[in-house]
């Protein structure tokens, strides 16, 4: 596999019972986890009638005056959930800040549920606008939809690594997620130095399911080449990433790649990435099979909270 292309696997057969279509679709995928950690997926099922609706929302909601979006700033929301404005976020170390807009939506979790009072990570109510007609509702039908994708690509990575289909399963189980909705206007004729969408950065958590509108913009690090690989879109995919957290659980057997942002296609940009991280209980210890003979693992035992908690401390602190 070139390391200047990132390969397309096709999910098909995690709807099947054919064992050796999956056997063959496991070895697809763990040369391309090893490979880049990068890779885009057909077959996923999700409506493109869905996708279309996504995207026709999401510009709505980011078209508002800003003052309707700050109404839902992300400062109101305990569980990290609403809208951060352009320049919000600096992603990349003396960088300037990212040249983007977000939303952040989220399972709803009321407020008086058991979960939200003990204080779990990212875990509450949304914050909905009501200026954006469905809105809420086309929302919430896509992240129901990532949500069982994201457990068939679960599974898939668990086959890839010689272990059960269903290894994955309690991981899968009332799992935390974010939902992010992303605006890109676009870059400045005269950018400041290091100026960018979105500023170099691996992912924190398990994976992420980025859906790509018709805008060049993504790149990723290639390691063996060192340089940045065009992310392109393709029609009837999405682009999947392994965050730190399953490099963290296969011992760095499987890649959490730098990537980034710079939209010079001269238009709008939209993207929608969906961040998965499982189960916030969840034990993450070097998984069966990562370990060769005599090597020790290179992390301590941790909970998906725990890491994700770890994670937000060396960023954010």
């Amino acid at each position: 596999m070139s390391a200047k292309e990132l390969p397309i696997v096709d999910l098909t057969p995690m709807a099947s019972g054919d064992q050796l279509a999956k056997a063959r679709l496991g070895a697809e995928l763990r040369a391309a986890c090893e490979h880049s950690g990068f890779f885009y997926v057909a077959g996923h099922g999700v409506p493109e009638s869905l996708i279309d609706q996504v995207f026709a929302a999401s510009k709505s909601f980011f078209d508002q005056s800003m003052a309707d979006k700050q109404r839902l700033s992300k400062s109101f929301s305990a569980a990290n959930r609403g809208y951060e404005a352009l320049g919000g976020q600096t992603l990349e170390p003396g960088a300037p800040p990212d040249l983007k807009e977000g939303f952040y939506i989220g399972e709803e979790v009321p407020a008086d549920d058991p979960r939200v009072v003990a204080g779990a990570f990212n875990t509450g109510p949304n914050q909905w606008p009501e200026g954006v007609s469905g809105f809420r509702e086309v929302m919430s039908e896509y992240y129901d939809r990532l949500l069982l994708l994201s457990r068939r690509i679960m599974a898939a990575l668990a086959l890839s690594l010689g272990l059960p289909e269903d290894y994955f399963n309690d991981f899968c189980t009332q799992p935390l997620a974010t939902l992010r909705l992303l605006h890109y206007p676009p870059q400045p004729p005269k950018p400041k130095p290091g100026e960018k969408g979105c500023g170099a950065h691996t992912d924190f958590g398990g994976i992420t399911i980025l859906l790509l509108d018709d805008k060049p913009g993504l790149q990723v690090w290639s390691a063996a080449t060192e340089c940045w690989i065009d992310a392109n879109p393709i029609p009837g995919t999405f682009v999947v990433n392994l965050g730190d957290m399953i490099a963290r659980w296969t011992n760095d057997r499987y890649r959490s790649t730098l990537h980034r942002v710079i939209n010079t296609s001269g238009a709008e940009r939209y993207s929608v990435p969906f961040f998965y991280s499982g189960a916030l209980q969840h034990e993450v210890r070097c998984l069966p099979g990562c370990l060769e003979q005599g090597e020790s693992a290179r992390y301590a035992p941790t909970t998906v909270e725990g890491h994700l908690r770890e994670m937000y401390r060396r960023t954010y602190v």
